[in-house]
């Protein structure tokens, strides 16, 4: 029988839960370090008591860098087998996590089905659900209802929800009086100040938070502080509504760790390059070294059609300056709901962000499979060259697409290759490039 309330709880009464058990499998991390790091909130283990299916992973210091895919029904496309189909798709190509974003229809159908299924850990935004969960006009739901929905989603058994409770009234009118280019951005953010505009009432994620967090440690869910003041735009970066944001965000933080609740901090969409260290380390500072969750961030705002990579740059700085979580970006965002092809280059270009900044700052066993892939190259061994690429189907096809006169080179190099004629060099053989070996 559980005698702990959730992770932190047990942490701090240095009892070693299943799920710890199972990111110590997983990382490079001794027990008591685990606990200890645990116990302060530099490492959460999302897993709520009802997601039966999970295979727990830790976010956080010291831990590899995790990856999350968003998805979810909407009112233009409400099918819910093509979602689920991507849930398997994004499964498959190894994402740590899984955002629900829906908003329309049978919201708790697809949640319900998502959590049966996945091994990820699962996020939700309950403000995006509200609306369809009551059927109603925005301004006509109540503050018990918005807290209604977050138990809901708490008792389906998702892992960690983002709410944004920074934005309260004084936030309100810092946005108000800082004239911003692209204003609020954030989904759950434009529609709390929304709500908060047209009823005049303080936001229910702050005014009523101790609440949020006695359902939250009931069930074990992570809060996720969602920054609905992030940059729209690296002109907006920086700027006085994200800062004091940030700072109560980080208030909010040692309220939920009193009460044993673990919390992420949410961070900056868009970013110019050299500002993506110091926010880091800002978040990092006045969240108390909560674990940093990203969107990207874009570095520039000109790439529609290719805002993975705009992401995956900053994704990777961010990474390497201390994120801890990165949430993918499409080539669709800005554009339209993504489809299979924009999530596989979406989650392939941030998990190779995530894995160059596990490089960067040195997390144990990185650059072991950097290694195998050097090792399997100076071998000319192909078929296991195939096997470690992150995508292993676009390596395979790209070979296969243009086969080389020589099985030992490929077709950009052939006979000149330098790997092919090191070897032979250095293994007393003879290079010839005209003539028959």
């Amino acid at each position: 029988m559980q005698n702990y309330t959730t992770q932190m709880d047990a942490a701090r009464r240095g009892i070693i839960t299943k799920e710890m058990e199972a990111v110590l499998q997983n990382e490079h991390i001794g027990r008591e370090e685990l606990l200890e790091r645990v116990a302060a909130g530099q490492i959460a283990i999302c897993a709520n008591k009802n997601h039966t299916s999970l295979a727990p992973a830790a976010v956080g210091a010291g831990m590899k860098t995790k990856v999350n895919v968003n998805l979810g029904i909407s009112k233009d496309c409400a099918n819910i087998e093509a979602e689920l189909e991507k849930v398997r798709f994004a499964l498959k190509h190894k994402t740590d996590s899984i955002m629900d974003l829906s908003c329309y229809g049978k919201t708790r159908e697809f949640r319900k089905k998502l959590i049966e299924m996945s091994p990820a850990m699962i996020g939700t935004v309950p403000m995006y659900d509200a609306v369809g969960y009551f059927d109603v006009d925005l301004s006509a739901i109540s503050s018990e209802k918005f807290l209604e929905v977050f138990e809901t989603h708490a008792i389906d058994g998702v892992d960690f929800m983002t709410i944004h409770s920074g934005l309260n009234r004084n936030t309100v009118e810092r946005v108000k009086k800082n004239k911003r280019l692209t204003n609020i951005v954030s989904r759950g953010g434009s529609l709390l100040f929304s709500w908060m505009e047209m009823t005049g009432k303080e936001n229910p994620f702050y005014e009523h938070y101790d609440k949020i967090l006695d359902i939250a440690r009931k069930y074990d869910v992570t809060l996720s502080l969602g920054d609905a003041c992030r940059p729209g735009c690296i002109d907006d970066a920086t700027d006085a509504a994200q800062v004091e944001e940030l700072i109560t965000l980080g208030e909010l933080t040692k309220r939920a760790w009193a009460k044993d609740v673990q919390v992420m901090i949410e961070g900056p969409g868009h970013m110019a390059l050299n500002e993506i260290a110091a926010n880091m380390v800002l978040e990092k500072r006045l969240c108390h070294g909560a674990p940093f969750y990203v969107l990207g961030p874009l570095v520039t705002d000109i790439a529609p059609g290719y805002d993975h990579i705009t992401a995956a740059i900053g994704g990777a700085v961010a990474g390497s300056s201390g994120a801890d979580f990165l949430c993918y970006v499409t080539p669709a965002e800005h554009l339209r709901l993504p489809d299979l092809a924009d999530m596989k280059d979406g989650l392939i270009a941030t998990r190779i962000a995530a894995h160059a900044a596990d490089i960067a700052k040195g997390i144990k066993g990185a650059r072991d499979w950097d290694r195998k892939m050097s090792e399997a190259r100076v071998n000319l061994d192909w078929e296991k060259m195939i096997g470690l690429a992150i995508d292993s189907e676009k390596a395979r096809a790209y070979r296969e697409s243009s086969l080389p006169e020589h099985e030992d080179s490929c077709t950009m190099c052939g006979k000149m290759c330098a790997v092919r004629n090191m070897k032979k060099i250095l293994d007393g053989e003879r290079v010839s490039l005209y003539t028959e070996e």
